[in-house]
């Protein structure tokens, strides 16, 4: 057990140091090349190429959840819990196809703006920072929420495998991301995650075909006895088309409203470096999707003939883990095991950014900065110094969420910020790039309504309806961002003539 022990250590060790050294890579490099603005800090210089936009887009949207949260749910409740996937599955389709070319090209037309708020500001060519600063609350809101997912993942895995304490496994998850993101910027965020996308991958992929010929063999029975239910392999989670049934699709196929107004994944598209790319980008970024959530999707199948009810709906998000670490030598199920802890710092790093670059961007630099301390708002003073501070508070606010013992787990975490991203910015998103009658104070609006109804419906509606609060968020957000820019006067003509402007290519 010491050496099983030993060698997954030395495989997870191994990957933290690549991962530093990514960060180190690139911060020595901007040093090098002096390249301190912003932009180049928060966006890369929108210079990214196809293959790693597409898969830093995949793996900061597909966190820790994928691995544990999707397969142990379908392991022990069947097909029924598939909506989710084919939600996320039409969702990241629909925004690669309408949503990122489109936004691309108008973030470069809108005063060439690096964060989402910036875009919705110069979309409107409005001097006002009010929607910026109600963007930047909400954001630093929803990701101390969502980072809290992936430290409680962090946590869940180095305490089963080694048994470790899990506030100091959370700690130390804590501090590394932290690190690399504070040294690299998005250029070491894209490319860890670029390499972190292909290594969870390669785990979804190769683990349920090894169990497969496992349990071909005449040696093999399950862990414990397997018991199927009535409805196992039924896409209807009750069995028949009942409010239950219909709750679970809907709640499912909702989870894809999310992509419209998810910032660190929006962002991605916005650092594309070109057309052609944009292409690539886009037939990668399906594609990967795809069979991520496919092989998510045969993991938890495959397990519940591998495990059988060795499992329970407390361990039920270790049915990837267990499984690893029962079929494969213990080196390669630790290097296996390290796709759990990429797809946590993936999404945690991506988040951390984006939200610092909302505050340090759209609140700090205009207001703060240019009030307080009388700095020209054109210069880059202080920029990433204040992005940075941000960085380290939200580390520590989610991670002092993640130990907190009312902590409902790592998908109750993700359901609350995906909702709260997804109806407070995905109509907006949508009608700003469409919809050349739409006004600031639309947009507004629409934030504002979406993410106040996303939490009234979590907080009184959600058990009782059984409905994913996204929907009746999405929904009124997007009655409200109409229905305020019909009221409001029209826009300017040029705020048309940079909306038509928008739709052309760039390059």
């Amino acid at each position: 057990m010491n050496g099983t022990i030993t060698s997954e250590m030395l495989a997870f060790v191994c990957y933290l140091f690549v991962v530093l050294g990514v960060g180190i890579y690139f911060y020595v490099r901007g040093k090098q090349q002096q390249k301190t603005g912003d932009k180049d800090y928060f966006l890369g210089g929108r210079n990214m190429n196809g293959w790693v936009a597409a898969l830093s887009a995949g793996a900061s949207d597909m966190s820790a959840w994928v691995l544990m949260g999707l397969p142990g749910s379908i392991y022990l409740f069947g097909l029924g819990q598939v909506w989710i996937s084919v939600g996320l599955l039409l969702g990241t389709i629909a925004a690669w196809i309408f949503i990122a070319p489109r936004l691309r090209r108008a973030s470069i037309k809108a005063n060439d703006a690096i964060t989402i708020p910036q875009f919705l500001s110069g979309r409107f060519k409005s001097k006002s920072h009010v929607l910026q600063v109600i963007c930047a609350i909400i954001f630093i809101i929803a990701y101390c929420i969502y980072s809290a997912s992936s430290i409680v993942a962090c946590g869940d895995l180095f305490n089963t495998i080694f048994g470790w304490d899990k506030t100091t496994t959370m700690a130390l998850a804590t501090v590394i991301i932290l690190v690399y993101t504070l040294l690299g910027g998005f250029n070491a965020v894209c490319w860890t995650d670029f390499f972190q996308g292909l290594l969870m991958l390669a785990a979804l992929m190769v683990t349920p075909i090894i169990a497969c010929f496992v349990m071909k063999t005449p040696s093999f029975a399950p862990m414990a006895v397997v018991e199927t239910g009535e409805n196992y392999y039924n896409i209807l989670s009750s069995g028949k088309l009942d409010w239950a049934s219909i709750a679970d699709i809907l709640s499912g196929l909702g989870w894809g409203l999310g992509y419209f107004g998810m910032p660190h994944i929006l962002v991605r598209y916005m650092a594309i470096k070109s057309e052609k790319e944009m292409k690539k980008s886009r037939v990668v970024g399906i594609g990967w999707t795809t069979l991520i959530l496919i092989m998510a999707s045969v993991v938890g199948l495959v397990g519940h003939e591998y495990l059988g009810t060795a499992l329970n709906a407390d361990s039920k998000s270790l049915v990837f883990v267990t499984m690893v670490r029962d079929i494969c030598p213990p080196l390669i199920a630790g290097l296996l095991l390290s796709a759990i802890l990429a797809a946590s710092m993936s999404t945690a790093d991506s988040q951390l950014l984006a939200s610092s670059s909302a505050f340090a961007s759209d609140v700090y630099k205009p207001l703060i900065r240019k009030k307080l301390f009388k700095v020209d708002e054109d210069s880059d003073k202080g920029m990433m110094a204040a992005g940075r501070i941000v960085v380290a508070v939200i580390s520590v606010v989610a991670f002092l969420i993640a130990i907190n013992p009312g902590c409902k787990g790592i998908m109750a975490l993700v359901e609350c910020a995906w909702a709260a991203f997804g109806a407070a910015f995905g109509p907006t998103i949508i009608l700003a790039l469409y919809w050349k009658r739409f006004t600031y104070k639309g947009a507004v609006a629409g934030i504002v309504v979406g993410f106040g109804v996303d939490a009234l419906w979590y907080a009184f509606l959600s058990g009782r309806t059984g409905l994913y609060e996204i929907i009746p968020g999405f929904l009124c957000s997007l009655i409200a961002a109409i229905v305020v820019s019909l009221l409001d006067k029209a826009p300017s003509k040029e705020v048309e003539e940079l909306f038509e402007e928008s739709k052309k290519l760039t390059d």
